[in-house]
């Protein structure tokens, strides 16, 4: 199962597989001699970028948003995947997550609380201050948390699951869509602080993507869903969870250890840049 993941996910970054197809078989020898990020000279295959043995990955809001493909995701690909479930909105509760943790190789700040639907001349401080609590305190606080065993060990990884409403502006969504430009905004600072340490710091901007949080079974049955789906979004379907999670992966891996401070968006095409 490792080996057949591994695989699906070489073909997404390898230069030269341009014929390749989803579910086309590659041999180890396809991809043998590529690089991270295709310049480094750390003579390592791509499948060896995607093996994750021997690492341990925390995965934060493990039951919600995308934290179950995430934890299955890791899990397949060999890392040792602390799963926590934890809200870690109240003061301490992230840095106690990470003290008990132990070490740390990669953190995934999978972090989700439904968008409030307020017109923006009536967004309460409540819900302000609600949304921040809940996705922009902990994502300082887990990163603030980590980073120092990061630095000593000068290795890590921490890949933020954002939102592309930092990207563009959704209607009656201001305090959320404010929420999520601060993690971007955070990601891109801390991500090019600390990449002299030999820590990447990322994230993927996501929407449309298949998750029971923002996008149930009954919003994706909806007709007019459907049709906003097909006239808003240039792929004309939802991002499957699996590709979310692929993504993720190479980004977390060997493979991507170039990028710094950078933002992916994941979305259908629903934001291009």
């Amino acid at each position: 199962m490792r080996t057949c993941l591994c695989l699906q996910l070489s073909a997404v970054v390898v230069q030269g597989l341009s014929d390749y197809r989803c579910g086309d078989r590659l041999a180890e020898s396809d991809v043998f001699g590529h690089y991270n990020c295709f310049g480094n000279t750390n003579r390592r295959t791509v499948l060896e970028s995607f093996d994750f043995s021997g690492k341990t990955i925390l995965v934060t809001h493990a039951n919600r948003f995308m934290g179950p493909v995430l934890v299955e995701t890791f899990s397949q690909l060999g890392a040792n995947v602390l799963a926590s479930s934890e809200s870690l909105e109240a003061d301490g509760e992230a840095q106690a997550l990470i003290e008990r943790s132990g070490k740390i190789d990669t953190l995934v700040a999978n972090l989700a609380v439904a968008a409030p639907q307020t017109l923006a001349t009536e967004v309460t401080a409540d819900e302000w201050v609600g949304v921040f609590r809940a996705m922009v305190n902990p994502l300082q606080a887990l990163t603030q948390a980590v980073l120092p065993q990061m630095i000593e060990r000068k290795s890590g990884k921490i890949l933020l699951m954002g939102s592309a409403a930092a990207l563009r502006g959704i209607n009656r969504t201001s305090s959320y869509c404010a929420a999520r430009g601060a993690q971007i905004s955070y990601i891109q600072a801390v991500g090019v602080e600390v990449a002299r340490h030999n820590i990447q710091v990322n994230a993927i901007a996501q929407n449309f993507v298949d998750n029971e949080t923002y996008f149930p079974a009954e919003v994706q049955e909806n007709p007019a869903f459907r049709k906003r789906l097909k006239s808003e979004v240039p792929l004309g379907r939802l991002v499957t969870k699996n590709e979310d999670a692929m993504l993720a992966a190479y980004l977390c891996s060997a493979a991507a250890d170039c990028y710094v401070g950078q933002v992916f968006p994941l979305c259908g095409g629903w934001v291009a840049r």
